[in-house]
């Protein structure tokens, strides 16, 4: 099980590195990794479990954030009925996205991230994905809002990119013209 203590932080030079292709079929070790992801993310969302281990809260992780330089990385994001996005993606990429872009007015955080980082994070609004599951099949999907910035932020860790890059440093709260605010 994942803890925070697994969770490297800021600074660690893995966080930089562009991760490695994952071989398909998985490997046990790989399946073991990606599981370990998702395992974390759900724990973390179910209150009784992050206060009991200590965990803070997360709707995606990303194989380097525990040090593993691989393409995997998992997202769950609870929805009224169903999820609003539930996958573990391995070796994902974005095939396609929207002109238009996005951010959340409250900003990005991030478990790889101690410090509360003010700032817009600007997203295409819209992007369609590939990636693979745990049993090797691709996939496609369309995304977006919050789905779709989640994605981008952990395909941007397997691209050694952390969130706070995309910040304008002179004006961290001005949006680009093609930006808008993701409702809430």
């Amino acid at each position: 099980m994942i803890l925070m203590k697994d969770i490297i932080r800021e600074g660690h030079p893995t966080l930089r590195q562009v991760a490695k292709e994952v071989a398909l079929p998985l490997s046990e070790e790989d399946r073991k990794i990606a599981e370990s992801l998702m395992e974390y993310v759900l724990n973390s969302q179910n209150d009784e479990l992050a206060e009991k281990y200590d965990l803070r809260p997360g709707i995606g992780l990303a194989a380097p954030q525990i040090n593993v330089s691989k393409r995997i990385f998992a997202i769950y994001i609870e929805g009224e009925d169903e999820p609003e996005l539930d996958i573990i993606a391995i070796n994902p990429k974005i095939v396609s996205h929207s002109v238009e872009q996005t951010f959340l007015g409250s900003g990005e955080g991030c478990l790889s991230v101690d410090r509360p980082v003010e700032g817009y994070v600007p997203r295409y609004a819209r992007i369609t994905i590939e990636a693979y599951d745990l049993d090797g099949k691709k996939f496609k999907k369309r995304l977006r809002g919050l789905p779709a910035i989640a994605f981008q932020h952990e395909l941007d860790h397997l691209n050694g990119i952390m969130f706070f890059d995309h910040i304008d440093e002179k004006n961290p709260l001005k949006a680009n013209e093609f930006a808008q605010p993701l409702e809430s």
